[in-house]
């Protein structure tokens, strides 16, 4: 049985231009922490999907019966949906969003033409996590991560608990998406904070290493934590990203 969904969870889409743009939450979160992206996004005229991943903005237990598969899958179809409409596609995304974001410009190479990652997840050094393909077949959970953020008052609409099955599954999609990286060639534009309490700064080293990306740029955000879609650099991330994509898409005249 599907369990009800939490306010402020739904998914989000809007009309606009031949410019699209698809936006992925992280793990355990919801489309609350993008939504704000997607409105400014939907503001300047372009197409904007963010999909609900399978399992989130309901019960962590609905989510620990879903597998990475099925969030890429989620995105997957709604690239699928954009390329339909739209002449460019951006891929952006939040935490373990910057790793499907990350997979979908791995896969579909040429219907990917900008990435951008705020505060990807792809690798973490915390022991505990190191031991979750063991831990999952004894305890179902552990302490949430969720709300990693410094502005009050924002709320990404996530989990008070980590799913391990979930959590176990989403190691095991780090390893292909780290394994593939040098299949990335689009532009891509990374935010890091740092100040991050949920992903540590191993994935960024990683991923800049990894891509064949003829440009890659790094963008330092000095005041915000871990989703800082919702934090006090979030205008920065959408106007940085504005700018991004109408340098290296030329959309500025669409």
């Amino acid at each position: 049985m599907t369990s009800a969904l939490r306010p402020g969870a739904e998914p989000f889409a809007a009309a606009g231009g031949r410019t699209g743009f698809l936006l992925s939450h992280g793990f355990t979160g919801s489309p609350a922490s993008m939504t704000p992206w997607a409105r400014h996004l939907a503001g300047l005229g372009h197409t904007v999907r963010v999909p609900r991943l399978p399992g989130h903005g309901t019960t962590w237990q609905e989510m620990n019966r879903t597998r990475w598969d099925d969030w890429y899958g989620e995105l997957d179809a709604a690239l699928t949906e954009l390329r339909g409409q739209c002449d460019r596609v951006v891929v952006a995304g939040l935490s373990m969003g910057g790793c499907l974001a990350l997979r979908l410009a791995e896969q579909r190479t040429s219907e990917v033409d900008a990435v951008v990652l705020v505060n990807p997840a792809v690798n973490v050094r915390r022991l505990d996590v190191k031991l979750v393909p063991a831990l999952q077949w004894v305890v179902p959970s552990m302490p949430g991560i969720g709300n990693d953020i410094k502005k009050p008052g924002q709320d990404e609409v996530g989990y008070d608990r980590t799913p391990l099955k979930a959590l176990a599954s989403q190691l095991r999609m780090w390893k292909d998406v780290r394994a593939h990286l040098s299949q990335v060639t689009q532009p891509l534009l990374m935010f890091r904070s740092t100040d991050d309490h949920v992903v540590d700064d191993s994935s960024q080293a990683i991923i800049l290493d990894g891509v064949s990306s003829q440009v890659a740029e790094l963008v330092t955000l000095h005041d915000s934590f871990h989703v800082a879609t919702l934090d006090h650099d979030a205008e920065l991330v959408f106007t940085r990203t504005d700018a991004f994509v109408a340098e290296h898409l030329e959309t500025a005249h669409e």
